[in-house]
């Protein structure tokens, strides 16, 4: 089993920025891809951005493309989510979400979920 712990959101004013960080253990390894996805009240969860498990691919949705980015640090076994600009669309709970795989995650169709930070903007 892999375990995943998300941390780091709370309320942010709109036009300000917020670093989510998933730490990940148990069976974890650089093999997983990992990624973010989101999901706000009375929507569907919906993928945010993913990276490889090497890092060196990553793919963002596009109502984040320029604001949000993506990164990981194998060696700690932490992904991040950094959010800049942030508007009260990306108001939601933010999950952290791991799988075996090469490729990049962009569906809900994983192994492993965090439980959830939750993301508040105000305007």
């Amino acid at each position: 089993q892999v375990q995943l712990v998300e941390s780091g959101g709370g309320l942010v004013q709109a036009g300000g920025s917020l670093r989510l960080s998933c730490v990940a253990s148990g069976r974890f390894s650089s093999r997983h891809a990992m990624g973010w996805f989101r999901q706000a009240p009375g929507q569907v969860r919906e993928f945010v951005a993913a990276i490889s498990a090497s890092g060196d691919n990553t793919k963002h949705a596009d109502s984040v493309k320029g604001r949000f980015t993506i990164s990981r640090d194998n060696a700690k076994n932490t992904v991040y989510l950094q959010m800049n600009n942030l508007t009260s669309e990306d108001t939601a709970v933010y999950y952290c979400a791991a799988d075996l795989s090469n490729k990049v995650i962009v569906t809900t169709r994983v192994s492993y979920w965090g439980q959830g930070t939750q993301v508040t903007v105000s305007s």
